[in-house]
């Protein structure tokens, strides 16, 4: 039985230090993503700031206060716009309140009403 106890111990002493092993490397993994998201996040901005004029930029963050979805969205379809070559000068914040409304627009979705009438079996006729 003292054999037997001894290699429970063993293996659960090695799986423990695998686990530690194992996790030693996960923090440098996850330095290494946070880096290639804070670039991601640089570009992303830098691009935003050659295509959007200084008032857009403006709007465009308190959008992003109110749905981060939606002016990540946005943002997103801006730099692909550019990268097509669509935005020829900056754009300025008319155009982009109008590019909103017409995104709006196309996602709103229509809501209809039913109404279920019932119906009374009892008619004054009947009395």
């Amino acid at each position: 039985m003292a054999d037997a106890d001894l290699e429970a111990i063993r293996a659960k002493r090695m799986a423990e230090l695998q686990a530690q092993q194992g996790q030693q490397g996960g923090p440098q993994q996850q330095e290494a993503q946070e880096e290639a998201v804070q670039r991601q996040k640089e570009a992303k901005n830098s691009m935003l700031s050659q295509i959007l004029e200084k008032q857009a930029r403006t709007r465009l963050h308190s959008i992003a206060l109110v749905k981060p979805e939606r002016a990540s969205q946005i943002e997103n379809m801006l730099i692909q716009m550019a990268r097509q070559g669509q935005i020829v000068q900056k754009i300025n914040e008319e155009r982009l309140v109008q590019m909103l409304e017409q995104i709006s627009q196309s996602t709103q979705k229509k809501t209809t009403v039913k109404f279920a009438r019932r119906r009374v079996d009892s008619d004054s006729d009947d009395e």
